[in-house]
C-alpha cells in the first residue's frame, strides 16, 4: 500500500509542523514599501511621458490640451533634421564607445601592470574628470583648449609656425567626440581597473610558468575577464550617451550640421 504525507519538520518540543510555516517570512512585508516607491518612481514619469507625447501642449495655455495621437511621432519621423540627427548621434555613440572601451582596457592594463611612486595620484587624476559637470567641462575645452585665438592648442600651432585651427567650425563632430570621450573615458577606467584587480593572480603566475607573454597573458586571461565589464560599460555609457545635451549645445548652439 503505497502512503503519502506532507513534508513536517521537528521544532525543540519534538512535534512536528507542516512545511508551510516555515515559508513564511517577513521580507515581503519589509521591502514593499520600498518596491512600492520605486514602482510609482518609474510607472508616474513613463506614464506622463507617454501622456504628454500623444496630446499638444501649450506652454502658454497648459489647460487647453488637444490630443492628437501619433501626430508628435510623425512630426518628429518626418522633419527634415531627423536622419541628419539620428546619424550624428549614432556617429557619437559609436566613436565614444570605442574611444572609452579601447584606451580604457590599455590604461587599465599599464596602470595594473606598472609598479611606480605615485600610482595612487595618478589613478585618481584619471578619475577625476567624471565628476566636472557637463557644462563646465565643455566651457574649459571650448574657451581654455579648443580656443583658436587663445586656446591651448593655438598656442601649440603658433609655436610650430602652423596656421591654428577653428576646431569647432571645422571639425565640429571630432571636437564634440574629444569632449564626450575626455568625460566618460574615466568611467571605463574605473569600471576595467577594479575588474583586473579582480582577477585571480594565480592564473597568470601559471602562464608565465608555462612560458606565456605579457601579449598572450592579456590576449588569453584579461580580456575574456573583462567581457563582462566591457559590456556594463557599453550598457551604462549607451544609455547616458543618447541623451547628451550640454557638451552639445554649449558648444555647437545645437550639434554639428545644423
Amino acid at each position: 500500500m503505497n502512503t503519502s504525507a506532507s513534508p513536517e519538520r521537528t521544532d525543540l518540543s519534538g512535534e512536528q509542523q507542516p512545511l508551510k510555516s516555515r515559508r513564511f517570512k517577513p521580507g515581503w512585508f519589509l521591502v514593499s514599501p520600498s518596491v512600492a516607491l520605486l514602482l510609482v518612481w518609474m510607472i508616474v514619469p513613463l506614464g506622463m511621458t507617454i501622456y504628454f507625447s500623444l496630446i499638444r501642449y501649450n506652454l502658454l495655455s497648459p489647460g487647453e490640451n488637444e490630443f492628437v495621437g501619433l501626430e508628435n511621432f510623425q512630426y518628429f519621423v518626418t522633419d527634415s533634421g531627423f536622419l541628419l540627427g539620428a546619424g550624428n548621434t549614432l556617429l557619437l555613440v559609436g566613436s565614444v564607445l570605442a574611444i572609452s572601451v579601447i584606451l580604457g582596457v590599455l590604461i587599465s592594463a599599464l596602470l595594473e601592470a606598472s609598479e611606480f611612486f605615485g600610482r595612487g595620484i595618478v589613478r585618481v587624476l584619471l578619475i577625476s574628470p567624471f565628476f566636472i559637470m557637463p557644462t563646465v567641462s565643455a566651457l574649459i575645452w571650448k574657451n581654455l583648449i579648443f580656443h583658436p585665438v587663445s586656446g591651448v592648442l593655438a598656442a601649440v600651432w603658433k609655436f610650430f609656425g602652423a596656421q591654428p585651427i577653428d576646431w569647432f567650425a571645422h571639425y565640429p563632430m571630432l571636437s564634440i567626440i574629444i569632449i564626450v570621450s575626455w568625460q566618460w573615458l574615466p568611467f571605463a577606467i574605473l569600471i576595467l581597473m577594479t575588474a583586473m584587480q579582480s582577477l585571480d593572480q594565480e592564473q597568470k603566475e601559471a602562464a608565465r610558468l608555462d612560458g606565456a607573454g605579457p601579449i598572450a597573458i592579456f590576449w588569453h586571461l584579461t580580456l575574456p575577464h573583462l567581457a563582462r565589464p566591457i559590456a556594463v560599460v557599453v550598457m551604462i555609457e549607451t544609455i547616458f550617451l543618447l541623451s547628451v545635451f550640454a557638451e552639445i549645445f554649449t558648444t555647437t548652439n545645437g550639434g554639428p550640421g545644423f
